[in-house]
């Protein structure tokens, strides 16, 4: 049975080849990615996370689909990715110095001539950035990590550098909860391979 990743994001595809599941298929849905008014952050994460796996669902058979959507909120304040500097640097100022939450909504789903599963699941992970200075905030931007990444950082580079604590998956961090995801492929039937 194939799997295929419903997603584009190059990280998400590395984690799920780090443990043994590399996407035969990827194939990123085209829709628009924007809260309902007064959409709460794991909401919006879950519905997102189930719109990329129902697109792509439907043009496959005999497939496992995993799709993802990952943001960070402040409180119920969703960050999402900035369009410029000002906008980064604007949102790494304010999560600077607390915390602040990532959410993944997943959606895995086995399409089979036997029948089919659904498996939908929100992971939160709480981030707590130092306090930074405006210099240090202005040197992470001048680096152009920031760009295209949810909340304006990624775990993956210097970014980890201003990280104090996390508590929950750091892959959720990154993209996608191995641990979730893995347990919940292998039920339905797939193995890793090394």
């Amino acid at each position: 049975m194939k799997l295929v990743l419903a997603s584009s994001s190059p990280r998400r595809k590395d984690l799920l080849t780090q443990i043994g599941f590399a996407p035969d298929i990827i194939e990123s849905p085209d829709i628009p990615e924007l809260p309902n008014k007064k959409e709460k952050p794991a909401d919006f994460a879950r519905r997102m996370g189930v719109e990329k796996a129902e697109i792509i669902a439907a043009k496959h058979n005999d497939a496992v689909i995993i799709a993802a959507d990952t943001l960070v909120a402040v409180g119920t304040r969703i960050i999402g990715k900035a369009e410029n500097r000002d906008e980064a640097f604007r949102d790494l100022s304010l999560m600077q110095g607390r915390n602040h939450r990532v959410y993944t909504g997943m959606c895995i789903i086995k399409k089979s001539e036997g029948g089919g599963q659904r498996s939908v699941k929100v992971v939160e992970t709480t981030v707590r950035f130092k306090h930074m200075t405006a210099d240090e905030i202005n040197w992470y931007l001048d680096q152009g990590e920031w760009q295209g990444k949810s909340g304006s950082f990624t775990l993956m580079g210097i970014g980890a550098g201003f990280i104090q604590h996390i508590k929950g998956s750091h892959t959720n961090v990154i993209g996608l909860p191995l641990c979730e995801a893995r347990n919940v492929l292998i039920g339905m039937g797939l193995c890793p391979k090394v």
